[in-house]
């Protein structure tokens, strides 16, 4: 525990829905969805207008459009939010060396080691800074929580929670936990909180009161002690500068199950362009493949690929994805697919790029040596891949909320598509909310197209924390519709 309120707790509110409130003037004060769309879709992430009528991150896209029928429901836009977060660790990174970043939305900062504060006023002032400088940038909020630990900075960033700042003072961390629910604590999830309320402990104090041998006996020798150690408020860890990622991959859940093995290659091959594309998007290369099958009763596969060296190359990928799939059972279904690369390097060993033409080269000669394979005497007819439906077709060109750019009509965003047509309501992030219109879905003056800032112009931040800065453009008002409700 630290004697200053010195470690920051970011995280942004509702992000990915302010995000798109931001980006959407004709959402703003709405409620807004943010997951996958399908039969088997999950929220990513709900506004608060949203939650108020009982969405919530991790529940089905069905419930809660029974629970919000008048909600947008949107598909993740994950380069917009990447380019956002990347301008709030910059800042973050402005305050203190020492980031650590824990999602694209969330992370601690250590404020004594960047010289940033030492006491309690000159850590409050950082945090309004901060807060100010994130919607003068981004024109999103943020909560920040301000403590002397990881633990209470987080939890602080949760009360002050949607649009606020709270700062725990030293000496006060037993007094402000006592009330709270054990769930408040790290690592007490549904289970562990059932098993204490069972013994009669439902909040801190009833924790704290209990003693360290007693939670022994319930939950075990290490999180007893651990629990015990967090409900006096005592926790030591340190901020840990931002790591390199350990892995990229990419996934996709299908609305129906799989079944069609060539279909299922297909995916997988698909999947390894994809995940390729994340490869090269973050200047990295990896050495092993990753392939993952999660099958129709539920069970999950994964299966693995050591290759000579990193790469980055998409046919080596690829093909290494195809390989580990020929080792799985997809009898009965397939219902999600995944792709990923691990052993990250900053390097590709070029001497892979040959690897693909070897293999393909190695394929060829078997086949000239061995002949086709053979049915009852005749060549074996490799069935087509099943086809997407139209309605699949345009929903996968044409993903709701995703941007477009009309040649007539300038840049809009996707409302919905469906039975050859795609709608699409044109507005930025700094208009006035736009009209809406309907087009065949190949009409070829309408393209997809890139995310707009959510800013006009960001202000000279170059300065900062030095000096806050001054001017805000005309798109930061609006930040996420009603993030200053409770």
């Amino acid at each position: 525990m630290r004697p200053a309120p010195t470690i920051l707790h970011l995280d942004m509110d509702a992000f990915y829905a302010s995000a798109e409130q931001a980006a959407k003037p004709s959402l703003r004060g709405k409620a807004v969805v943010v997951g996958g769309l399908g039969p088997r879709g999950v929220v990513a992430t709900a506004s608060y207008e949203a939650r108020r009528l009982g969405v919530h991150s991790a529940m089905p896209t069905a419930q809660a459009r029974r629970l919000a029928p008048n909600a947008a429901y949107l598909v993740p836009r994950f380069s917009l939010y990447r380019t956002v977060s990347d301008q709030v660790m910059e800042l973050l990174g402005r305050l203190s060396p020492l980031v650590e970043p824990l999602s694209l939305d969330e992370a601690f900062v250590d404020l004594e080691a960047g010289g940033a504060a030492d006491d309690s006023a000159s850590a409050r002032a950082t945090g309004e800074g901060l807060r100010a400088a994130i919607r003068a940038v981004t024109g999103l909020s943020g909560s920040v929580g301000l403590a002397g630990s990881k633990m209470l900075a987080k939890i602080a960033s949760e009360e002050a929670k949607p649009d606020g700042l709270l700062l725990i003072e030293p000496g006060t961390e037993r007094e402000l936990l006592a009330p709270m629910s054990v769930r408040i604590l790290p690592g007490v999830g549904p289970a562990t909180g059932d098993h204490l309320r069972r013994a009669g402990m439902t909040t801190v104090h009833d924790l704290a009161e209990a003693g360290e041998a007693e939670l022994v006996r319930l939950v075990g020798k290490a999180h007893g002690h651990g629990l015990h150690r967090m409900a006096l408020g005592l926790d030591d860890r340190p901020v840990v500068a931002e790591r390199d990622a350990k892995s990229v991959s990419v996934e996709d859940t299908f609305d129906v199950d799989l079944h069609d093995r060539v279909r299922v290659r297909a995916e997988v091959e698909r999947l390894a362009v994809r995940c390729v594309e994340r490869l090269r998007a973050a200047d990295r290369s990896g050495r092993t493949v990753v392939l993952k099958v999660r099958r129709y009763d539920f069970s999950t596969l994964t299966r693995s690929e050591t290759l000579r060296g990193p790469t980055d190359d998409p046919t080596v990928v690829r093909e290494a994805a195809a390989r580990l799939l020929e080792s799985v059972d997809t009898t009965g279904g397939v219902r999600l697919l995944g792709v990923g690369v691990t052993g990250l390097a900053d390097y590709t060993q070029e001497d892979l790029f040959a690897q693909a033409a070897d293999a393909r080269e190695l394929a060829q000669r078997a086949l000239e040596h061995h002949g086709p394979t053979v049915e009852g005497g005749e060549e074996e007819t490799v069935p087509e891949p099943e086809a997407d439906s139209a309605e699949q077709l345009a929903a996968r060109r044409w993903p709701a909320g995703h941007d477009v750019h009309h040649e007539e009509h300038g840049h809009g965003w996707v409302q919905g598509s469906g039975i050859g047509r795609v709608t699409v309501r044109f507005e930025e992030p700094w208009s006035a909310p736009g009209r809406v219109l309907t087009f065949r879905i190949d009409d070829p003056l309408l393209r997809p197209a890139d995310p707009l800032p959510l800013v006009r112009e960001s202000p000279d931040y170059s300065s900062w924390p030095a000096s806050l800065p001054k001017s805000r453009s005309s798109g930061a008002a609006a930040s996420g519709g009603g993030e200053s409700s409770p």
